[in-house]
């Protein structure tokens, strides 16, 4: 039996974060993951992670993967593949399935950061073919570049969904409808704007009645639901697709913790250990961390990865109480950060009427997925102005700060707080260098040059969709809506390593429809 000063189950954010930070102490680690690959999640996360600095923000989740393998290894963490923990006893004690070898591992502590699997939905014929995860999209997409369908329905607005269903347009699907049969979208409204400007229908208040075919998925029919989650008759809708993706929640996957005998709790987030604010749980020397705990964002998983490494060399003495607390004190604070805004938890549930700035909330975003015209202007992003100015269409309360750090002008304010709705400082003067457009994660910040040529305006926006246009292709400009307003020119398109794989569009259009056109679309798209 191989014995290690701390054990990690789980190579994805949460456990590799750990694995760093008990390393940086002096403990000897090693983490097992079920998987071919480390990094669990985020190398499927093709997109730019929110927050500040300190939680990676306008970073893609891969190439945070990325770093993290780096710093584990530079570390000295041990890291085995393919490796299934199937048991964890009370003395710390792990056995793990390895090819076809069972092994016995013996550690002074354990961390585990098994993470969540998808939730599943049941309805008829939903065991067809073409009924999949929104993860195994993802993997199928990100890891492995295959195209999960070519017509696809999606089933959840919280933000797995959004983003899943803006990277099935990239991967170049069509998103026949997203659905969800809550009353409002469940995730970040920027996410939902994205895909909505894209021109996929949002049907809220829906859900799936069947999916039809014989050998696989050839339609499926949605119908309205009452206040009793009941279909309402006479409501149904077809749609012809190959693919039903079902993005409906996370469990925790906590069963370890169970078999160890941690004392466990059911919550409306799933069936998790009781555990204090370092992780630890009712077994003293086993540490928990991310989803396993309680279903959060990457950036929130890695936070308390390291929370519970610091937590768990403390255990073992390898640093003073002083040191860890002083430690966990300054990465709460980053975490509490995460946990702030309108989708903080104690939100969780509730029909928020104004930001925290008193500004009323966009009914149209929790209900069609965008903002409409009459209410993006009471936003302080959104302004006027002579010549070139950034206009910013983030209308919540999330924690997000990069588009602030961006401008070398500092024309963009959020201050300190960041869940801050982005204001402008019109006192300075915008250059039109696009940091701020290519930095924003949620894809919510435009260019715009009301004068830019007599009868015309110029808007350069975010565009991560391949083949990329060129200066000079005619095609048409979208409204937030998705809806064809008007005819567009491509002007320039820009690339730039400092971009990060956003490219920034501008297309001239009507000079009445600056603050209307926030999209473009190649003819014969």
């Amino acid at each position: 039996m191989k014995r290690y000063d701390l054990i990690i189950v789980g190579a994805g954010p949460a456990g590799l974060s750990a694995a760093i930070e008990a390393a940086k102490k002096g403990l000897k680690v090693i983490v097992f993951d079920e998987n071919a690959k480390p990094g669990g999640q985020l190398f499927k996360q093709i997109h730019k992670f929110f927050g500040s600095k300190e939680h990676k923000a306008k970073i893609r989740g891969y190439k945070i993967g990325e770093e993290l393998l780096k710093e584990a290894s530079e570390y000295g963490v041990k890291v085995v593949l393919n490796a299934i923990v199937i048991g964890l006893y009370l003395d710390k004690e792990v056995t793990v399935k390895i090819a076809d070898e069972i092994r016995h591992y013996k550690g002074d502590a354990v961390i585990v950061a098994t993470g969540a699997s998808e939730n599943m939905v049941t309805f008829d014929g939903w065991t067809l073919p073409g009924v999949i995860g929104a993860g195994a999209a993802q993997t199928m997409m990100n890891l492995h570049s295959i195209k999960p369908g070519n017509k696809v329905l999606m089933l959840g607005s919280g933000n797995v969904g959004l983003v899943v269903s803006f990277q099935l347009l990239q991967a170049g699907c069509e998103v026949a409808a997203l659905v969800d049969a809550a009353p409002k979208v469940g995730g970040y409204g920027v996410h939902a704007a994205k895909v909505a400007r894209c021109g996929v229908p949002f049907y809220l208040s829906h859900t799936i009645i069947k999916a039809e075919g014989e050998e696989c998925v050839t339609g499926v029919t949605i119908g309205q639901v009452d206040k009793e989650w009941k279909v309402i008759p006479g409501t149904e809708k077809h749609f012809d697709v190959d693919t039903i993706c079902l993005a409906v929640g996370l469990s925790p996957m906590s069963q370890l913790l169970k078999m160890a005998g941690c004392k466990m709790t059911d919550t409306p987030t799933g069936y998790i250990p009781e555990c204090d604010e370092t992780g630890a749980t009712s077994i003293p020397g086993i540490f928990v961390a991310g989803d396993v705990s309680g279903i959060e964002e990457a950036s929130s998983a890695m936070i308390e990865g390291r929370i519970s490494g610091v937590a768990a060399a403390e255990y073992l003495g390898f640093i003073s109480k002083e040191e860890t607390d002083d430690k966990v004190k300054e990465l709460e604070k980053a975490l509490f950060s995460l946990r702030e805004g309108m989708f903080a938890p104690e939100n969780r549930g509730k029909v928020l009427e104004k930001t925290e700035e008193g500004i009323e909330i966009s009914r149209s975003l929790l209900e069609k997925g965008y903002v409409e015209e009459g209410e993006i202007e009471r936003f302080p992003g959104v302004t006027h102005g002579k010549g070139i100015h950034p206009v910013i269409e983030c209308t919540q309360n999330i924690p997000c700060n990069p588009c602030q750090d961006a401008c070398p002008k500092r024309c963009i304010r959020i201050g300190n707080k960041i869940t801050s709705l982005p204001a402008i400082d019109e006192t300075k003067e915008c250059i039109g260098c696009g940091m701020c457009v290519a930095s924003c994660s949620g894809q919510a910040i435009f260019l715009v040059d009301e004068q830019y040529e007599t009868g015309f305006a110029s808007i350069t926006l975010p565009y991560e969709f391949l083949p990329l246009p060129e200066p000079g292709d005619k095609g048409i400009a979208l409204d937030r809506s998705g809806k064809k307003v008007c005819d567009a020119e491509v002007v320039d398109v820009k690339s730039a390593k400092a971009f990060d794989q956003t490219h920034l569009l501008t297309m001239k259009v009507p000079a009445e429809m600056a603050m209307k056109a926030r999209f473009f679309c190649s003819q014969g798209v």
